[in-house]
This record gives C-alpha cells, structure tokens and sequence, in this order.
C-alpha cells in the first residue's frame, strides 16, 4: 500500500516538473511577442513622423490588429504593414 503511494506521489512531482517547464516556455513566449509588439507600435509612432515631415502621406494605423501583426512576424510585420499601406496608395 506504501509502496502505491510513493509511486503515485513520484508520478504526480513528475508531472509538476513537466508542467512547470512548459509554463516557463510559454512565459517566454509570450514575453517575447509583447516586446516584440511594443517596440513595433512605436516604430510605427516614429516611422509615421519621419514621413509626416517629409510630406509623404503614408501612415499605418496603431491598432491590435497591426499590433498581432508585428508581434507574430517581427520585423518583416513592420515592413508588411507599410508595404501594404504603399500598394494601395499606388
């Protein structure tokens, strides 16, 4: 009977352990998509005065769209969601 529980308690720490190392994944995870969405919205905020001043009318809205787009994709996210404002002023 002692035996049984020791299994079953040894089974259970293994799982803690488990569960534990994918939370810590996650937890990066997702640190690294909300940095990664923070820094891009004020990419956007600096990027849309640079071409203000220029006289250049392109501007990518600050949204959780754009926000996803550039915490999923990076820097290519960034440059897509210009690209995209660019295609439909041409």
């Amino acid at each position: 009977m002692e035996q049984e529980y020791g299994m079953i308690a040894i089974a259970g720490i293994c799982l803690v352990v488990l569960l534990m190392g994918m939370m810590k994944k996650k937890a990066k995870v997702a640190a690294v998509f909300l940095s990664r969405a923070a820094v891009g919205v004020v990419g956007i905020s600096v990027v849309n005065q640079m071409l203000e001043t220029q006289g250049i009318a392109i501007a990518v809205g600050i949204n959780p769209v754009s926000a996803l787009t550039i915490g999923t994709l990076g820097i290519s996210g960034f440059v897509l969601l210009y690209g995209i404002m660019l295609y439909k002023i041409l």
